[in-house]
């Protein structure tokens, strides 16, 4: 007899205690049958319960695992968009600063191009078409939009630092100029920005850039070796020394 056969024997004894006489022993064996048919599939189902049981406690702590996970992660995720968000608004604010910066520089750059122009046209009259090239070019370099601020700043300083040159050198050059209303070649002699002198090639005429008149006039021959003088010591064709230039307006 079975394990269950016997089980199910003793569940008939403890129900009914002695068996009735007119209980077969196919009736006997069927009840037994039935008993043990039964409590088999509450055992199996007892254990296909469990295996569910654990096998959904398994799938619980790794959804648990996965939620504590995803919680960490959309935590992250939180941090990171704000950090990307504070950025963002930094940079906003950053290129609004820079275009105010660049039309407040924009606007300097034009009042200061302005004022650089009108001081060149109001300077001495030397190396005429090289400055006025110079100048020319910055205008229409300082015009052009697609050339950034910074770059318009630094060509715009370099042509300024080209004009303060001038006023801490002296050179000579040959030019036409415009004596009593007549052109005249002559060797030019500038003395910084202080003034400017002429002289013939044949040295018997020499004279000087009036500022009062704004014209070329000739000095009276006294003046011819001083101007002479520093024309040579300019070319390096003497050594430096002092010399007795007319500097200013000559009142004869």
């Amino acid at each position: 007899m079975t394990r269950w056969a016997v089980v199910a024997l003793m569940l008939v004894l403890v129900m009914g205690g002695e068996l009735p006489a007119q209980t077969t022993s196919n009736d006997l064996r069927e009840t037994v049958q039935g008993t043990v048919d039964i409590e088999k599939d509450t055992q199996e189902k007892r254990e296909a319960w469990a295996e569910e049981q654990t096998e959904l406690e398994a799938r619980y702590r790794t959804a648990k695992a996965n939620v504590a996970y995803l919680g960490e992660r959309i935590a992250g995720e939180r941090k990171t968009i704000a950090a990307l968000e504070e950025s963002v608004a930094e940079l906003e604010r950053r290129m609004m600063e820079a275009k105010v910066l660049r039309s407040s520089l924009e606007d300097t750059l034009d009042a200061t191009m302005a004022r650089f122009d009108g001081f060149v046209e109001g300077d001495l009259p030397f190396l005429t078409d090289e400055r006025a090239r110079r100048m020319e070019v910055l205008r229409r370099d300082l015009a052009r939009p697609e050339v950034a601020g910074a770059e318009k700043l630094r060509r715009l300083l370099e042509a300024l630092q080209v004009e303060t040159e001038y006023g801490k050198s002296v050179e000579v050059n040959q030019q036409e100029i415009e004596l009593a209303g007549e052109p005249i070649f002559v060797d030019v002699l500038r003395v910084g920005r202080v003034s400017l002198f002429w002289r013939t090639p044949d040295g018997e005429k020499a004279g000087t850039f009036d500022r009062g008149t704004w014209e070329w006039v000739e000095l009276p021959d006294r003046h011819n070796r001083p101007i002479t003088e520093g024309i040579e010591m300019a070319s390096r064709l003497r050594p430096v020394q002092l010399t007795a230039l007319p500097l200013g307006r000559i009142v004869p």
